[in-house]
């Protein structure tokens, strides 16, 4: 072999590794940049899409309210999603930061609620109920278009943290949808229960808004948990993987 011929085969050798050693580096280089940036990043990121996941359900108990006539929360400009006409210093903020930073295996919250007068509404009957719905209704929205994206979500990525943020949000937005429809005053689902519980049932109506704290509270410990197998299998239907 000549000299030309050996020092071609030596480059042959050589560029092949360079390369390799240099995706190698980006990869690094990229995980270690996603790594500092999940840890100072990720704590906002969950605060901020659990607030606007709330203040979407706010205004869409607002924008059904006015559809149906009632202009109270258009008025009071509680139509925005300007998460500021909405935030609740504790409940949109600081409870869900302090239960992240308790590594609680769950995390929710609250905003403001978008006030409505039900005398205003034109469906009377069932004006309340569509009010309640669209709130959940919305909620289950955000899953289903979140979820589809990471279902045709292209396989590019070098780090889990894109699929990562996009099932936090489906996650959280079927536990404010499901939540929500438990019917507890004042949590949404109470509204369907007086609207199609017989009149012969008023007595445990008067119970049900007599006891709505100790019930909410016996919920939250021992109902509240029972629903991840729920959220789990909703979220494998709309994402084919499972949490």
């Amino acid at each position: 072999m000549t000299a030309k011929q050996n020092s071609r085969c030596r480059h042959n050798r050589l560029f092949p590794a360079l390369r390799t050693f240099g995706h190698r580096l980006i990869i690094y280089l990229n995980l270690a940049n996603i790594s500092s940036m999940e840890t100072l990043l990720l704590p906002i990121f969950y605060v901020v899409v659990l607030l606007y996941s709330v203040v979407i359900h706010e205004v869409s108990h607002g924008l059904m309210a006015n559809s149906l006539g009632d202009p109270t929360a258009k008025n009071l400009g509680r139509l925005s999603l300007n998460p500021l006409k909405h935030i609740d210093m504790f409940g949109s903020v600081l409870l869900p930061l302090l239960l992240f930073l308790a590594h609680s295996p769950f995390m929710v919250g609250y905003a403001k609620p978008v006030p409505y007068v039900p005398e205003n509404l034109r469906d009377k009957k069932y004006g309340p109920v569509k009010v309640a719905i669209a709130g959940p209704a919305s909620n289950l929205i955000l899953a289903g278009l979140f979820g589809l994206t990471l279902r045709f979500l292209p396989d590019v990525f070098t780090s889990p943290l894109v699929p990562q943020l996009l099932s936090f949000i489906i996650v959280l937005n079927l536990v404010l949808a499901i939540f929500n429809l438990f019917p507890i005053p004042p949590l949404d689902g109470h509204w369907l229960l007086m609207t199609f519980l017989p009149a012969r049932f008023f007595a445990f109506k008067k119970f049900l808004y007599q006891y709505s704290l100790i019930l909410l509270i016996f919920f939250l410990i021992y109902v509240f948990p029972l629903i991840f197998p729920l959220v789990g299998f909703i979220y494998q239907m709309l994402t084919g993987l499972k949490i």
